[in-house]
């Protein structure tokens, strides 16, 4: 009840108010008439469906906005002074919210970014510009030995459990992934209703725990597994070796939190708490995962299945390259997850010294698979703050196929970054399992903003696209990015890497990869 405290306690002294005017003195009028006011101000504030925050918060969530209003940078100070990981800045931010609300707006007076900064970074645009093709092109997902392809979208719906996500937020976002015709990525916490009642097309995502597809000692269970895989809506597979913000390292989900309906989705014990290890049972080898890949697609009957890892050392996906040709067989993406965090739960020491980094891990899973001739059969998918139309085209020219966001869509739907997600009080109903909360995220219009934001972030990537004179995303190339390494001195990504040819490491391996190459055997990691 503490969220309505402040409209209650106004509620009271406007009906004292109006007792006092009647059976004392008019005079009391004075202070009955705005009472009376904000307590439709209250009313209002309940029964609006655009802002969760005063569904939860009346009255007193007027605040929030009365200070943004006056100092913006009051908010950003207490989000970098209390988050758990790395925040996105408010420009990002600000960009997200006005694309879900369609509230975009030209800047009138040129760039805010310091140019001639060390770390600067611009694309290299045509003096012939193309014009924004109608249509986005979208990325066929699906290797030789997939009979049901996917085509992907270029910005989709990053992993988010149902249990980190209330109901409403799924939702939501599921709502809009139908209704703008891309991918929701269950994250690993199983397939739940709220997953599957709007119809959005899904990337199934299963982690170490195996929720959803599990016995009862928690190994993975395969006709459990095939019978949800059936389901219409889940067009990928995704099995989750790692994620970014938290590599190495499994989860623990609190018994407290371990709900009827939690527990029934994840297939675990009611109240009891669910340890997700940090490794895999199915699997301890790169030939034993290229192996599960293909077990997986055959229980799929044939759809897409790839798997989402925070890059380790170079050796290591080179290990799983020689799998893949040991094997025979490959998978049909790779998800890359950087490091620089994500939505998940983390200690501070993983966030910021595990892990390596979007970019770092893009370009060498995109060589590692160019030069051993398997770049063709698997795409590659980024993962990692990605809120922008350049943010897409950046991870494409770094190596990705498709992007996927996490906050971004979850700023969407109404996150504010109040940092509060693992306490279960979150103000506007994203981040909880507290019904009460939930319900001022109101699915309709949530869903709406995250059809637009996706629409909106697309149509500005293809935009850029033709300003560097490109009809595909195919044609993008590190030449067209650079970066500033000292005041007076810019680099392309061309010269800034090393980027490998087609099957150069299975003839002639250079120098730079060769002791990697060496070392790297399929028959362990």
């Amino acid at each position: 009840m503490t969220r309505f405290t402040t409209f209650a306690l106004v509620v009271l002294l406007a009906a004292g108010s109006l007792v006092l005017t009647v059976g004392v003195s008019p005079w009391w009028g004075f202070a009955a008439v705005p009472l009376l006011a904000v307590c439709l101000l209250g009313v209002y504030d309940v029964v609006q469906r655009e802002h969760s925050i005063l569904r939860n918060y009346p009255v007193a969530g007027h605040m929030r906005f009365l200070m943004e209003s006056i100092r913006p940078e009051i908010q950003q100070y207490f989000i970098e002074s209390n988050t758990d990981g790395e925040p996105f800045d408010r420009e990002a931010r600000s960009l997200v919210y006005q694309r879900a609300k369609a509230t975009e707006a030209e800047e009138p007076f040129g760039t805010e970014r310091e140019v001639y900064a060390t770390g600067y970074e611009h694309f290299v645009h045509a003096m012939c510009p193309l014009p924004t093709p109608e249509e986005p092109p979208r990325v066929r997902i699906g290797g030789p030995e997939c009979r049901r392809p996917y085509d992907m979208s270029l910005l989709n719906v990053s992993a988010m459990s149902f249990g980190s996500l209330s109901s409403n937020a799924i939702l939501a976002l599921n709502t809009g992934a139908a209704r703008g015709g891309f991918a929701h990525d269950t994250g690993e916490g199983g397939l739940s209703e709220y997953h599957l009642r709007p119809g959005g097309d899904l990337i199934w995502e299963i982690g170490t725990g195996y929720f959803g597809c599990r016995t009862e000692g928690g190994d993975f269970d395969p006709v459990m597994f095939a019978a949800k895989a059936a389901q219409p809506s889940v067009r990928c597979v995704s099995l989750k070796l790692s994620q970014g913000a938290k590599p190495g390292l499994g989860g623990v989900l609190p018994g407290p939190k371990v709900n009827a309906e939690i527990a029934a989705v994840r297939g675990v014990p009611q109240g009891k708490t669910v340890i997700s290890p940090p490794s895999h049972r199915v699997f301890s080898t790169p030939v034993e995962l290229i192996a599960f890949m293909a077990q997986l697609r055959e229980l799929t009957d044939g759809k897409p299945v790839g798997f989402k890892l925070c890059v380790t050392s170079r050796r290591d996906m080179l290990a799983i390259c020689k799998a893949m040709l040991e094997v025979g067989t490959a998978p049909d993406f790779i998800i890359v997850d950087g490091s620089e965090g994500g939505t998940g739960a983390a200690p501070l020491e993983f966030l910021d010294h595990i892990g390596t980094p979007l970019t770092e891990g893009l370009i060498t899973v995109h060589n590692a698979l160019v030069g051993t001739g398997l770049r063709s059969r698997v795409k590659i998918g980024a993962s990692g703050k990605v809120s922008s139309g350049s943010d897409i085209v950046k991870r494409l020219i770094q190596g990705a196929d498709y992007t996927n966001a996490a906050r971004a869509m979850m700023f969407a739907v109404g996150c504010i970054q109040a940092q509060t997600c693992h306490t279960n009080t979150c103000p506007v109903g994203v981040a909880t399992q507290d019904p009460r909360r939930a319900r001022a995220l109101d699915v309709a219009d949530k869903s709406m903003r995250v059809e637009r934001f996706q629409r909106a972030t697309v149509r500005s990537a293809t935009q850029i696209m033709a300003s560097l004179g490109i009809h595909n995303p195919d044609e993008l190339h590190p030449g067209l990015l650079r970066r500033r390494i000292a005041p007076t001195e810019m680099r392309s990504y061309a010269e800034l890497y090393d980027w490998l040819e087609p099957e150069e490491l299975l003839t002639d391996p250079p120098a730079a990869w060769a002791t990697d190459w060496k070392a790297a055997t399929p028959d362990y990691f």
